[in-house]
């Protein structure tokens, strides 16, 4: 996809950078497709040992990735005692399901992966985490936004404001004309008859539309030298989140550029995610 080049440089990337490649002694995993309408959610599940029900992280990964991509990430959370499921989307478009960077197209579509989740027995229900990279940090914090059963999120280097994004003064000559081509892209994913139809669509789709709806603690974590999102995008929401009295957190990386925790240093890495676990152990402890 146009979006995962551009963006992620997914070539670029190492999923099992400081993650494992194979799944730990004990843990059980397996993968599901289910259907609702127009929207095929793909679930890749790890299960640490034991009876449950678990604290459990649902996890989306980064645009243009699949949820099997990130099976390394969900078999470290297991391994940390958490059920995790790793998530991507496909939309029913002309006759066939697809992946597009618009899969999410009502709000019903934002909770369909959480509903799954809920219905599992060895799921506890109260304590469930939304955890995402890039495009999967946005999809995390929108399903928080729309469901209180959420009740932490952890978004990596997020886009929350599309029309600000793209609006951004690039003073590279190269990277004004990879935006172009990524709002071309955006424009043409979306199958938009009009311009206010698509606006109105990345509105829906930015973060910032839901500061008021946003009640779950949540982490942001985001490169200092982020050229593909700037750090003002975790920056910006932050503060709305702040004004509001409600209880966020922003690790800024200092040096590091987008999908930093999936290329070398990986020293680098394994600090920011350490940090993640620990965060995510607070706010999962049992009430």
């Amino acid at each position: 996809m146009v979006l995962a080049a551009l963006l992620t440089c997914s070539g670029c990337m190492n999923y099992y950078l400081i993650y494992p490649e194979r799944d730990p002694p004990g843990v059980t995993s397996w993968a599901e497709d289910v259907t609702h309408g127009p929207l095929r959610v793909h679930l890749e599940w790890v299960q640490p040992p034991g009876p449950g029900p678990f604290p459990t992280v649902i996890v989306h990964p980064p645009g243009g990735g699949l949820a099997s991509d990130l099976n390394g990430v969900t078999r470290d959370l297991a391994r940390h005692g958490y059920l995790a499921v790793a998530v991507d989307y496909w939309r029913l478009l002309d006759g066939s399901f697809q992946r597009n960077t618009f899969a999410w197209r009502a709000e019903s579509d934002t909770v369909e992966a959480l509903e799954v989740v809920r219905a599992k027995p060895q799921v506890d229900r109260e304590r469930i985490a939304a955890l995402g990279f890039s495009q999967g940090g946005i999809y995390s914090l929108l399903m928080a936004a729309h469901s209180q059963d959420v009740r932490a999120v952890v978004a990596y280097y997020p886009v929350t404001d599309f029309r600000k994004w793209f609006d951004t003064e690039r003073k590279d000559f190269g990277f004004r004309v990879a935006f172009s081509i990524i709002e071309w892209h955006f424009r043409r994913e979306s199958g938009a008859k009009s311009d206010a139809e698509f606006e109105e669509m990345l509105r829906l789709a930015s973060p910032m539309t839901y500061v008021d709806s946003l009640h779950a603690p949540i982490l942001l974590v985001h490169g200092e030298a982020d050229t593909s999102a700037s750090v003002e995008e975790s920056r910006r929401l932050e503060r709305a989140l702040k004004e509001r009295g409600r209880e966020v957190e922003l690790i800024v990386v200092p040096g590091a550029g987008h999908v930093f925790n999936f290329k070398e240093p990986k020293a680098q890495a394994q600090s920011v995610w350490d940090t993640t676990l620990d965060w995510l152990r607070k706010q999962l402890a049992p009430r």
